[in-house]
């Protein structure tokens, strides 16, 4: 299955934010939007960043609860590891896996079309295996 698969099944809204913005807004942001990462784009919309629940207790455990007034471009991860609509949710899962991260952004040209989190990539690996299951059930049924 391929990230456009997911794309079209969990939709392409990304939840963006300048990186001026306290790191109390985006922990806000975060928690009304009951997502788990928000994308850091500059003022071409380009990315900047990733900030996610684990930069946020990673700012914590080195500023303090001071860190909620800085600007998220401090804290953010700023080495954004992505994909592309034509990798498959094996490739993206083997990505985070090995990076140790949750949230993958899908860009192509600079333009950011979606993000597809671990619960997303899990998601899409059930329901292939739950149609390669009932393929097998038909076909040893047919025969």
């Amino acid at each position: 299955m391929k990230v456009e698969a997911v794309l079209q099944g969990k939709g392409r809204d990304v939840f963006t934010l300048a990186p001026n913005v306290t790191v109390a807004q985006a922990v806000d942001t975060i928690h009304q939007r009951r997502i788990g990462a928000v994308v850091i784009t500059g003022t071409d919309k380009g990315t900047l960043g990733i900030f996610s629940e684990r930069d946020l207790v990673r700012g914590i455990a080195e500023v303090g609860p001071r860190v909620l007034d800085q600007p998220v471009s401090e804290v953010m991860t700023m080495v954004v590891h992505s994909c592309t609509r034509s990798h498959t949710v094996n490739e993206v899962m083997e990505m985070m896996t090995r990076r140790r991260i949750r949230h993958i952004p899908v860009i192509e040209n600079g333009v950011l079309l979606g993000i597809v989190s671990i619960g997303d990539a899990v998601k899409a690996r059930i329901a292939e295996a739950e149609l390669e299951a009932s393929a097998l059930k038909e076909y040893i049924a047919a025969n």
